[in-house]
């Protein structure tokens, strides 16, 4: 039984210290970012902490990622996951585990902002996540991605083809393929579900083999200001040859013509060689 995606779901939790708290529950694997709603510049220090170690920071135009040694050479929790915004200061988490869960904490100096995200990354099998996000299909069936969540009317969802835009849901407005590049290769074979988010490929060739990706962009506002979530989740798609496949009609004709007419060459042979050896004796 395929195990769907937990629900990916947002909070905004006020404390009694009056800093607002970000609350995102992803499924392991996927990638998440958390956004700080500024534009950097050199006099800013932005410092990221989880669970009070610092992980990453920019500081003018430098940007560094696990600078302490609990990071780094500790438990090496983070080694080459973690992606820093050097346009706003936004930290991304990729390939996530169960143990990123727990607070990350945004700390703006020149700002004065302090802002404390809640990740909960919800662990499935390796067997149940390549269920969901690995799928394998016959050439000519349909084929369809699901985020294994319901969409919230004001998420904006892309989905990516080997990072080409493919398509995209915003509000109640869908867009398919608008490149040529897209069109040529879909041909009228893609279709998105407007209350999911998921995409199908219908009539697949080998040729739609390879990585999607789902980005979802999330928005919500606050009290203070407008706050935003981007959750990245991956799907491998193989295509592989049917029983018939590359095998038309004319083709299946074809073949079938040619092995009759091999079969009379070789009885008019074999007659031939007959009548030779007949009148050698």
């Amino acid at each position: 039984m395929e195990m769907k995606p937990i629900a990916l779901t947002l909070l905004v939790i006020y404390g009694l210290s009056g800093v607002d708290t970000d609350a995102v529950s992803v499924m392991e694997g996927d990638s998440v970012t958390l956004h700080t709603g500024v534009q950097t510049n050199q006099q800013q220090d932005i410092k990221w902490y989880f669970k009070d170690t610092r992980i990453a920071q920019i500081n003018g135009n430098l940007n560094k990622s696990c600078t302490d040694v609990q990071c780094k050479d500790g438990d090496e929790r983070f080694r080459d996951r973690l992606k820093l915004d050097n346009q706003t200061g936004s930290l991304t988490i990729t390939n996530t585990r169960t143990s990123d869960s727990g607070e990350y904490k945004l700390y703006i100096s020149s700002n004065n902002i302090e802002k404390i995200f809640s990740v909960a990354v919800h662990g499935v099998s390796a067997a149940e996540r390549d269920a969901g996000k690995r799928k394998t299909v016959k050439e000519g069936e349909s084929v369809t991605l699901d985020p294994g969540e319901g969409r919230n009317p004001s998420d904006v969802m892309t989905w990516y083809f080997n990072d080409i835009l493919i398509a995209e849901i915003s509000g109640d407005q869908s867009q398919i393929c608008t490149d040529v590049q897209c069109k040529e290769r879909f041909r009228d074979r893609l279709k998105l579900d407007h209350q999911t988010g998921s995409l199908t490929i219908t009539h697949t060739t080998n040729t739609d083999s390879g990585e999607y990706k789902l980005q979802i962009n999330s928005s919500f506002s606050t009290r203070r200001r407008r706050r935003s979530i981007t959750i990245v989740k991956s799907f491998k798609v193989a295509v592989i040859a049917g029983p018939d496949s590359g095998l038309s009609g004319g083709a299946i004709g074809g073949i079938s013509a040619a092995v009759v007419v091999v079969a009379v060459l070789m009885i008019i042979a074999g007659a031939i060689i007959k009548s030779i050896r007949e009148e050698a004796q």
